[in-house]
């Protein structure tokens, strides 16, 4: 299954919701991601469970140059597809790039880091006391 189906795919364990949901800015942002050979891309429904955002997008660069480079990426596939620019958190250093895109949160780490904040494990639908909701 390519990147874009599996990272809005709610079969996917750290991924809640229906794929079918995904709004068209969700799958410009993946496209993006694949686009700049990012790796293990992770979509989480966060709608219903807070007001900051619909979706958290959560992928990898293999080096802060790479993250860099995704961020960007995006950020043109957003203004491209006629949305508007991603506001940018995390550069120059590009450990972790934060990319605030209207009802769409992305995360760009290098795997390291990724690791060490695990969003995945924090917003996953398997947390206690989610499931009597689901």
């Amino acid at each position: 299954m390519p990147h874009s189906a599996a990272a809005l795919d709610a079969r996917s364990p750290a991924v809640s919701g229906n794929p079918l949901r995904a709004d068209p800015l969700s799958r410009i942002i993946v496209e993006g991601l694949e686009d700049a050979k990012a790796e293990d891309i992770v979509s989480i429904d966060l709608l219903g469970r807070t007001t900051l955002a619909d979706r958290m997008i959560i992928a990898s660069g293999r080096s802060s140059v790479h993250v860099g480079a995704i961020a960007d990426r995006v950020v043109r596939a957003c203004r491209d597809a006629g949305y508007p620019s991603p506001k940018v958190e995390g550069t120059p250093l590009c450990d972790w790039v934060l990319l605030d895109a209207q009802n769409a949160i992305v995360h760009i780490f290098r795997p390291d880091v990724r690791r060490f904040y695990n969003l995945e494990k924090m917003w996953s639908a398997d947390r206690p006391g989610e499931q009597a909701k689901a």
